[in-house]
């Protein structure tokens, strides 16, 4: 069987790389645009989604799929309740009361890394920071400070969050039910003994170093002023209710397992409550969707199928393990597969990537006779490190419009960030999840 199989590998390893070149040539193509950003960003990733479908690696049904995607609809509720709450302004009167006790920039960085990613841990970390974007818009257009200052705190503590639980993020699941065929499994918050540590020490360098590293793009300042002016004679009732129907869609999210509705069938609730509230028109619900995000993100989507459908993805993780020998360290081992991940979950999305690498990450611990444990907690936390980019995750993509962010925004924010939690991750990990115990 095994030799049948052998003998039959070259023919499928020709029929694969054909569409897996192209992917990730189109790949390669992505992230120079990005860089460069001579063209936008949404254009770029509506450009790969093109060129997948007439190169035949994907059919339209698949590269379009993103646009109906779960993440894409909770990205248009989030806008229309979270615009309710900025339009009536709600949101500058919950900015009010914070800053009363964070009076200082830095301050106001470090609580919401600190709310973010602690609600990350209990909430899903997308659905945590869908609700907190249009509070920490409101913040910043009460204290005078620039948004793009706050905002990227937001989706650095909501990744780093989300390692404090079982449920914190997709990915953990993913892990989690591939270990459980094992026999084995992860408790509630095993994550959080690496998780946590890197949250802290994250909020500490971003309070820190990385404060400087924060882009600041003034001209949002005039903008938040003269919505404060506008907003000012909007019934008290529309600002109650719009906070009312935030406060129930975070329960829902919260409780999304015991109610059985899903977070973006919520934030649909929500956002229609809303409108049929009167709080906001139809007109202004269309109105508050930024459609720059729907673009990249349902088109960027079609990359990460086309990677998971040519073996791309997996032609990438074998060439980086390839390198690596039988008589090669533990903690070699280790900082491949951390740094493998954390590499393509930068370009994918992080359950992309997750879902990935499990099952390659099983194949590694079967054959170098490691932990299963060990090395699925490497991958997950590998994972869930997409700082650098807009694309490594859902929230990061949300704050691309409201922060005015360009695509080197993220980089040199999230790089260093991403070098310190490594740093934490290879500390922790050999001592608490050894591969050889």
């Amino acid at each position: 069987s095994i030799s049948a199989d052998l003998r039959g590998a070259p023919e499928l390893w020709e029929e694969r790389m054909a569409p897996a070149t192209i992917t990730l040539l189109l790949l390669l193509f992505a992230i120079v645009m990005f860089v460069w950003e001579r063209i936008p960003l949404a254009v770029t990733a509506m450009i790969v989604c093109i060129a997948l479908v007439l190169t035949g690696v994907l059919d339209a049904g698949e590269a379009f799929d993103g646009f109906v995607n779960s993440n894409v609809i909770l990205f248009v509720d989030m806008f229309i309740i979270g615009g309710a709450l900025f339009q009536t302004g709600m949101a500058a009167e919950i900015g009010g009361l914070v800053t009363r006790f964070a009076r200082t920039e830095r301050q106001l960085v470090v609580a919401i890394m600190l709310i973010t990613g602690l609600m990350s841990g209990v909430l899903s970390n997308t659905g945590t920071a869908a609700v907190l974007i249009p509070v920490v818009i409101g913040i910043a257009a009460k204290s005078g400070f620039a948004r793009s200052r706050l905002l990227l705190p937001i989706v650095f503590a909501a990744a780093m969050g989300g390692n404090l639980s079982l449920i914190g993020a997709p990915g953990n699941m993913i892990a989690q039910a591939a270990l459980q065929e094992q026999g084995l499994s992860f408790g509630f918050f095993e994550y959080a003994l690496v998780g946590l540590p890197i949250l802290l020490v994250g909020i500490l360098f971003v309070a820190t170093i990385g404060f400087k590293l924060l882009p600041d793009h003034k001209t949002e300042e005039i903008a938040a002023d003269s919505l404060i002016e506008t907003t000012a004679a909007v019934p008290q009732w529309k600002k109650n209710a719009s906070l009312v129907v935030l406060i129930l869609t975070i329960l829902g999210m919260v409780f999304e397992a015991q109610i059985g509705i899903r977070l973006h069938i919520t934030g649909a609730i929500g956002a229609i409550a809303l409108i049929l509230l009167g709080v906001k028109s139809e007109d202004e619900a269309y109105r508050s969707i930024d459609a720059k995000t729907i673009f990249l993100f349902g088109g960027i989507l079609s990359l990460a199928v086309a990677m998971e459908k040519t073996g791309a993805g997996e032609v990438i993780a074998q060439s980086v393990l390839g390198l690596t020998g039988p008589e090669t360290p533990m903690f070699v081992f280790l900082l491949v597969i951390f740094l493998l991940a954390v590499v393509m979950t930068n370009f994918m999305s992080n359950t992309a990537t997750t879902a990935l690498l499990v099952p390659i990450s099983l194949w590694i611990s079967t054959q170098i006779g490691a932990d299963p444990r060990a090395v699925l907690m490497a991958t997950v936390i590998g994972g869930s490190l997409a700082y650098a980019t807009p694309i490594g995750m859902p929230a990061n993509v949300m704050v691309l419009g409201p922060g005015k962010y360009t695509f080197m925004d993220y980089t040199r924010a999230g790089l260093p960030l991403i070098i310190v939690s490594t740093v934490v991750a290879m500390i922790l990990l050999p001592i608490l999840f050894p591969f050889f115990p």
